[in-house]
């Protein structure tokens, strides 16, 4: 069960950027080192050691007796996949997802990338699937709903041509790695949740080149496409403020690509 929690203190939220920080060091550490012929688990200690070596707590440790620091999912995997033996291969395309404890609070975030050069249709979808989270994370502030946020997300997916996953939402974020509310990746204007200031949240939309059905593997936490079609989600914590939202896990490497998604608008 999620916990509902109220809005953030100033407090929370100092030790929620301080997490944030080392997550978003993780993710722009971590890119030099996905190339070809590398395990999914040596990038996993990578994660590990970075995080525990900058003052914060690897959370997805211990987490319902989860094992590692990150989720590393590649191609047709949506989520949760398990960091393991798997060499990656020329192309492969692949999700780094992590999430961070410090003073008591967490950050969460996610992101692509790909082993040597991936196929222009990974490409893209890789591409339109941050557009989505962009997108998502526009139309944060206060008054806004939630069912905003998911419309946005499944109308730019569906333009596009490929299905979001509905089985995996967002979710509240702070002193428990999830609680309330649930940010689904689809739904319709004007309806869900209120946004409200001081709300943090990850917003991290999943789709597939194919159909948007998954299924659980047998290890219980591998989530893969049902018809093994390509997946990319990308993710950001988010802070609801009086005048719009604060992306807390924005990298300085994507900050050229958001700047310019934002002149757009």
């Amino acid at each position: 069960m999620l916990k509902v929690v109220d809005a953030k203190s100033a407090a929370m939220l100092a030790s929620m950027r301080e997490a944030s920080a080392i997550a978003v060091g993780v993710l722009e550490m971590i890119g030099a080192h996905v190339r070809p012929g590398v395990t999914t688990a040596y990038l996993d200690r990578l994660c590990h050691d970075y995080i525990v070596a900058h003052g914060g707590v690897p959370a997805c440790v211990g987490y319902l007796g989860y094992r590692h620091a990150t989720c590393i999912s590649v191609n047709q995997v949506v989520c949760h996949g398990i960091p393991g033996p798997l060499r990656l291969d020329d192309g492969d395309l692949l999700n780094i997802d992590v999430v961070v404890r410090h003073g008591g609070m967490h950050a969460d975030t996610s992101a692509m990338f790909a082993a040597g050069t991936p196929s222009t249709e990974a490409a893209r979808l890789s591409r339109i699937t941050q557009e989505c989270l962009y997108l998502g994370i526009a139309e944060v502030r206060a008054g806004k709903r939630l069912g905003d946020v998911g419309a946005v997300i499944h109308e730019h997916a569906h333009r596009n041509g490929y299905s979001v996953v509905r089985d995996f939402c967002g979710h509240g974020i702070g002193a428990a790695m999830h609680e309330a509310p649930q940010v689904r990746h689809f739904g319709q204007r004007h309806s869900g949740v209120r946004l409200m200031p001081g709300m943090t949240f990850t917003i991290e939309p999943m789709l597939n080149a194919g159909r948007r059905e998954v299924g659980l593997l047998a290890d219980g936490w591998t989530v893969v496409t049902r018809d093994r079609s390509l997946s990319a989600q990308w993710e950001h914590t988010v802070l609801a403020t009086t005048d719009g939202f604060e992306v807390l896990t924005l990298r300085p490497g994507e900050l050229a690509g958001w700047e310019a998604f934002r002149a757009k608008r």
